[in-house]
């Protein structure tokens, strides 16, 4: 039996990680990721801020409703009104935990809630107390710890945890501190807050120093027992503590750190993909753990080592973070069972009209490339424009001309509310000739903010898959779309985008200023 104590994985890539610029999901997109969290073994999944958006409220309610080996917790500010939905949406959670947050340095208290500490000590207590009305898991977070004033975090952290709060977590909300100084911070809490051994200490580290996981990590070493963290380090402005970096870390360095955690880290690469696919936020190659070179060696020194011995130059193995767990499932000549299986396999359930729009499109990949991987078929099905969102632009046909010499011209068909409307443009390159005539039928106002191209899978045959960014009036959207066609892919992008601006307030962001 281990001698270690269990560190718990709060996965907040639902919620801190959809604050990302437009990287927000749909419903069916967070319960794909639930579910691969839940695989991956996450202790906690944050499915969302409830009172944010009715669609935020549904979208935890129904991942509450799904998942059964891990807890799902809510986001609530602390107020009655938050308090209150958080606590209706986890509901039906087999395991449900309410996480309630008030900030508490002096700049923020003075500046934004307008409140003396007086008053955010009371509005902290009322808020752990409504909350345990709804569940006994309930979880404060004193909103920017990093720059608070120990003796004020004492003073609240005592009073949350008298009126029953179970978790206390401090973030380093502007990803401020450092590991030398977070960790000393965590130490003089445990020791100074009474009835610290009552409680679980989580941290909560923001990545703007680019040491998010360092500081996670010294906030272990001084007795942290939970830490909150995405997948790929998702997360607003540079993101939060990578997931992937802190389990491995710690698996990795056994004789370091008196903890373990339950993750099955060979599902460190499929949710790293998954993620990736649905916010169309690409993983850099040379991130650790899921980066695409992170396992390569080009040096043919380290080549020579690693082949006489792989452990001259790798602390860890490829296959023990499911390097090699995406391997080729299905063909041609697969039928409608094995796609089926294979999609519930990767957490993937459709009804019967989705399958079959699903198989079709997976028929008509299998005749473009020989060779058909998970992450195709995870990019098909993000692909496919969600049952709630109305299709306004539909692509019917496309004609692109590119040579040598001469400039680049598009002719385009599109489908605009049923009816099909004709557009030819130039541009600089294909696939901004393509954009121009889809531009010249949509005429939407918004503005390009980025266009990422990845390819999904190894070969030239691969599909390229494509993520748009577009703003208009505020509201910024990502669209994906994929394809063997990269400009295909790239128009799809594009009108995915402009269909889910049309939809109104879809997968738009639903978080505004208040975060941890």
């Amino acid at each position: 039996m281990s001698s270690k104590e269990p560190l718990i994985i709060f996965d907040t890539t639902l919620r801190d990680g959809e604050q990302s610029p437009g990287a927000s999901m749909t419903r069916d997109e967070k319960i794909r990721i639930a579910r691969q969290l839940e695989k991956l073994g996450v202790n906690v999944i944050e499915a969302g801020f409830a009172a944010a958006s009715p669609g935020d409220f549904e979208a935890i309610k129904a991942i509450a409703e799904t998942i059964k080996d891990s807890t799902i917790c809510s986001l609530a500010r602390a107020n009655e009104k938050d308090v209150r939905r958080a606590g209706e949406a986890i509901t039906p959670a087999k395991s449900g935990r309410i996480h309630t947050f008030i900030a508490t340095s002096p700049i923020h208290m003075e500046k934004k809630l307008r409140m003396t500490p007086d008053q955010v000590v009371e509005q902290a207590v009322m808020a752990v107390k409504l909350a345990r009305e709804y569940t006994d898991d309930v979880e404060f977070s004193a909103e920017d710890a990093v720059r608070s004033e120990l003796d004020f975090l004492v003073r609240i952290f005592d009073a949350v945890i008298q009126a029953g709060a179970k978790t206390i977590n401090v973030p380093d909300t502007v990803g401020y501190s450092i590991p030398a100084l977070w960790g000393e911070r965590f130490k003089q809490l445990i020791e100074r807050v009474p009835n610290a051994d009552k409680v679980i200490w989580s941290t909560h580290c923001h990545n703007d120093l680019g040491m998010a996981v360092a500081n996670s990590l010294a906030a272990v070493m001084n007795g942290a027992r939970q830490v909150e963290c995405t997948i790929n380090g998702l997360g607003e402005r540079a993101g939060n503590a990578s997931l992937e970096e802190i389990v491995m870390a710690v698996r990795t360095r056994k004789d370091v750190f008196p903890v373990e955690t339950r993750i099955d880290a060979t599902q460190i690469v499929p949710a790293s993909k998954l993620v990736s696919t649905i916010t169309g936020y690409p993983v850099q190659p040379n991130k650790a753990i899921v980066g695409a070179n992170a396992f390569a060696h080009e040096s043919g020194i380290h080549q020579d080592g690693v082949l006489k011995h792989r452990e001259t130059y790798e602390i860890m193995r490829a296959e023990d973070v499911g390097w090699n767990a995406n391997k080729l499932v299905l063909g041609k000549l697969s039928g409608r069972n094995a796609f089926r299986t294979r999609l519930k396999d990767l957490g993937i359930e459709l009804d019967d009209e989705a399958l079959n729009d699903a198989f079709a499109r997976f028929k008509e990949l299998a005749d473009k490339k020989s060779e058909i991987f998970d992450e195709d078929l995870q990019a098909l099905v993000s692909d496919m424009d969600p049952s709630e969102v109305q299709e306004t632009y539909e692509l019917v046909a496309l004609d692109v001309h590119s040579k040598t010499g001469s400039r680049p011209h598009a002719s385009i068909s599109l489908r605009v509310k049923g009816e099909r409307v004709d557009a030819d443009a130039e541009g600089s390159g294909p696939v901004d000739a393509a954009f121009k005539a889809v531009e010249k039928i949509a005429q939407s106002g918004a503005d390009l903010l980025l266009y990422s191209v990845n390819a999904i899978t190894s070969g030239t045959d691969s599909q390229g898959e494509v993520t748009v960014r577009l703003e208009r009036t505020g509201r910024i959207i990502n669209g994906n779309g994929a394809d063997t066609d990269i400009v295909v892919a790239s128009v799809k992008a594009y009108l995915n985008a402009l269909n889910l601006l049309a939809a109104g307030n879809l997968r738009i962001n639903p978080q505004e200023g208040d975060n941890i």
